[in-house]
């Protein structure tokens, strides 16, 4: 077992006193034919790349009925808002394992909802498949007592809704596929002034699902949506008058589309928060091919296009928006079981998070919660398949900001790293895409100190050090080894560090424990495994 060394020094304060360290990571029970050795994780300390929201990671919640199929399977159950069971504790206790998570409530079938509220109190009648509807169903609508129900239940868990509005309402559907007309905001208005007088806490109001650019289905206008934008923001600040602090208001929550993005966002001026986009790069779940695109470096890296190009207009733009994934499930149409909602996925759902986080988006909506084969939860059993517990160990690990991070070696290695959440040091992200080697890597920073010293006159002059390299061990760390029982990648069953993630008897979250290594140990990464670091005694500039 070959040694990987990396030197970092660092200088205290008061001494300038300058001492370094060995950084080394191992895998005790690795067992790989073949070891790549020749690799080097470089991490830029001195300032953040990016800065995500302390509640990162978030899910969703759809509306699809029971009937809502897709190539012949129908995967979405009881799991939808209307009608999942809120009294299942696995349910709870899965959400409360974050405190908090926000949540996303919506999809494709929140602009064909009516809200039942106190002045539209009307019998709400449940969606009904129809293949002649569009979107395959007909109109629904949200009953007012499970409208309490949901609110209630989130209150008790912990959560953070983000709620969906039904931006075609009041529209007319052209052949062409085009809504014209604007929102008829009055079902919603009435809707959210139930929310605010019963006291129910939302996190953020959302108008309209994939209406944007060519829509999924139907679309509407750049300028139409900014002016429907600016009146649900005019809503919320009359309906929260007087309240301290006021829900965010969220759009368009569609796929990107570089002209259409930029011309609503320049139309919307202040009124906006947040803009949200959707993503499905890797094609329709009935796909054969997901897991060799998944597998596939250079068409991970695509997705890095829709980041930057969306986090430039809003850099070019005077908004001081900012930018979330909406909704993301990878593979449209529901997913695809055993791939979706197996160890694999993880490859592709990190890869993501990581990806995003570099690229300043605030908070990643994964698609779905439970529902379809993409949930974080099983849409019938409710237990966690693997990717619930690499959201869970993102949102414990990762902090907000976010490192400059490249890997120099075998291109089947992703590396991602922030600064450590509420602790000090890095955590470090390592996904092995390999499925016969084992990888060994050196970690090297190119970071400064930055100290000021003062003065008589109170003035505070700063000076840069540069942190040398040196070959001195130093320290422990904490690492959770992923990988998947019995080595089959679309296991739905994750181990960490050799051990099955599973629920106690009580149907609660298992504990997310790390092993302990010292840092004249290796870094090693075993094939088609995912490896997070958390590094206590690194001190970065971008950390401070």
């Amino acid at each position: 077992m070959g040694s990987l060394v990396f030197h970092v020094g660092w200088c205290y304060v008061v001494s300038l006193f300058c001492f370094s360290f060995i950084f080394m990571y191992a895998a005790e029970d690795v067992k790989a034919a073949n070891v790549s050795v020749d690799n080097t994780v470089f991490i830029d300390g001195k300032i953040p790349i990016g800065k995500t929201d302390s509640d990162f990671i978030c899910a969703t919640m759809d509306y699809w009925p029971p009937e809502k199929c897709d190539y012949g399977t129908c995967s979405w159950d009881h799991s939808s808002m209307l009608n999942l069971d809120l009294d299942n504790i696995v349910f709870f206790n899965a959400i409360k394992a974050f405190s908090p998570l926000k949540i996303r409530l919506g999809g494709t079938l929140q602009d064909k909802v009516i809200y039942q509220t106190e002045d539209h109190l009307q019998p709400c009648i449940p969606f009904a498949k129809n293949s002649s509807e569009l979107f395959g169903f007909t109109g629904g609508c949200l009953p007012l007592s499970r409208w309490d129900e949901l609110n209630s239940f989130f209150n008790k868990s912990g959560a953070l809704i983000v709620f969906g509005l039904n931006a075609l309402n009041g529209r007319s559907i052209q052949s062409d596929n085009s809504a014209v007309g604007a929102w008829n905001s009055t079902n919603a208005a009435s809707l959210i002034r139930y929310t605010v007088k019963k006291g129910y806490n939302i996190y953020g109001w959302e108008l309209g699902n994939e209406l944007s650019g060519n829509g999924v289905g139907v679309r509407v206008a750049a300028d139409q949506y900014a002016s429907d934008t600016i009146v649900l923001h005019d809503l919320i600040q009359d309906i929260y008058k007087g309240v301290d602090v006021k829900p965010k208001i969220i759009a368009p929550g569609g796929f990107y589309e570089q002209n259409w993005f930029k011309r609503y966002i320049g139309k919307t001026g202040g009124s906006i928060n947040v803009v949200t986009h959707h993503i499905y790069n890797l094609g329709p779940g009935v796909d054969e091919h997901l897991i060799e695109k998944i597998l596939d470096p250079s068409y991970l890296d695509g997705e890095a296009d829709v980041f930057r190009g969306l986090q430039n207009i809003l850099k070019s733009s005077a908004t001081s928006a900012v930018a979330w994934v909406g909704e993301s499930g990878g593979a449209y149409n529901s997913g695809r079981n055993h791939v979706t909602n197996a160890f694999v996925f993880s490859f592709w759902y990190l890869d993501q998070l990581g990806m995003a986080s570099a690229f300043d988006t605030k908070t990643y909506c994964r698609q779905t919660l439970i529902g379809g084969n993409y949930g974080l939860l099983n849409t019938t059993t409710l237990v966690p398949n693997p990717d619930y517990y690499s959201a869970l160990l993102w949102h414990r690990l990762m902090g907000t900001h976010v490192l400059s991070t490249n890997f120099s070696g075998t291109k089947k290695i992703r590396a991602y790293a922030h600064c450590a959440k509420q602790s000090q040091g890095i955590t470090l992200l390592l996904i092995n895409l390999d499925a016969n080697n084992t990888v060994e890597a050196k970690v090297d920073f190119n970071g400064t100190l930055v100290h000021r010293h003062k003065h008589r006159h109170h003035r505070h002059r700063s000076k840069v050090i540069k942190m040398p390299q040196a070959n001195e061990a130093r320290g422990k760390r904490e690492e959770y080894h992923l990988t998947a029982m019995d080595g089959n990648i679309q296991s739905q069953t994750m181990l960490l560090n050799g051990k099955a993630l599973t629920l106690d008897s009580s149907g609660g979250i298992p504990p997310l424990e790390p092993i302990t290594v010292t840092s004249s140990e290796p870094i090693r990464v075993a094939p088609f495994s995912i490896v997070f670091v958390h590094v206590p005694y690194v001190a970065l500039p971008a950390c401070k």
